[in-house]
């Protein structure tokens, strides 16, 4: 599958020795915190280090945040230099397979200002089901010289969102299944529901091979700018990652979502929201 920022299990089998890749593995569970380290200890990709979601690839929640804000800039550079990222070397990161904590940190990285990222094409089931080579053994971690510069047009804030919400020339999209966009599930966040005026494009009709391309050019044509958003900042990079494969300009990222959304609106008493 040739696309940008996409990498097959062979061509990753090739570099597993080349000291210019750095492999990240960001295997996670929602429901089960633990699992991907769990996993990660007993085999991962050899040379790969092991970033978690909560733990690297967010930052502590708060009474305002979504359920994932933001890491802290400078603590997440310091973990990824532990790593040996530099500015020149390539990137290659992984999960289960079907991309949204991948695409998180492909997200962060962007953010953070480095550009030579690649996804692996399936993650880690498409790899071990080639019959790729796996190890436990933990790399040994060295310096790193990575200086971040921070692209804040990558980001949109609430208010830039509750403005979008009002503006047809703004396209607003919801990444959740549709049972949470149109309120009648909510197992994680406090109130159920979607943003006003948010359409619904679910980030699991999204990986490939599904018409991704298809999809976005209904949704955004004539094109408009894109903000997306999520129950916390995670699966709306699958949809940021896609509708650049689709061939549109970078969306921004609400990284609050949802969960930011409906604790901001509660605290109002009469939370904005839509059915």
């Amino acid at each position: 599958m040739s696309l940008p920022n996409l990498i097959t299990p062979a061509a990753l089998a090739d570099r597993l020795n080349d000291p210019n890749v750095l492999i990240i593995d960001c295997r996670f569970d929602l429901m089960q915190p633990d699992w991907g380290y769990q996993q990660y200890q007993t085999s991962h990709i050899p040379g790969a280090f092991y970033l978690d979601l909560n733990r690297d690839l967010s930052g502590p929640v708060t009474p305002q945040s979504g359920r994932h804000p933001l890491p802290d800039v400078s603590t997440f550079t310091a973990t990824l230099n532990r790593m040996g990222l530099t500015a020149t070397k390539q990137v290659i990161v992984y999960d289960q397979g079907r991309l949204p904590f991948a695409a998180r940190l492909w997200w962060l990285l962007r953010y953070l200002g480095h550009t030579r990222i690649d996804l692996l094409a399936g993650g880690w089931d498409a790899y071990v089901q080639g019959g790729y080579p796996v190890s436990q053994e933990c790399p040994t971690p060295c310096a790193g010289t990575f200086i971040p510069t921070i692209h804040d047009q990558y980001i949109a804030s609430r208010e830039e969102v509750m403005a979008a919400s009002n503006n047809p020339d703004v396209l607003l999209v919801d990444a959740r299944e549709p049972r949470r966009y149109r309120g009648e599930w909510e197992p994680l966040d406090p109130v159920a529901g979607h943003i006003p005026g948010a359409v619904n494009l679910p980030w699991t009709e999204l990986v490939p091979p599904q018409p991704y391309q298809e999809r976005w050019q209904a949704l955004n044509t004539p094109p408009r700018p894109v903000i997306c958003y999520c129950g916390s900042g995670v699966t709306a990079c699958v949809n940021l990652l896609t509708l650049e494969w689709a061939g549109y300009p970078p969306g921004r990222l609400y990284v609050g979502g949802w969960s930011e959304w409906c604790r901001h609106c509660q605290s109002l008493g009469s939370p904005p929201v839509s059915p």
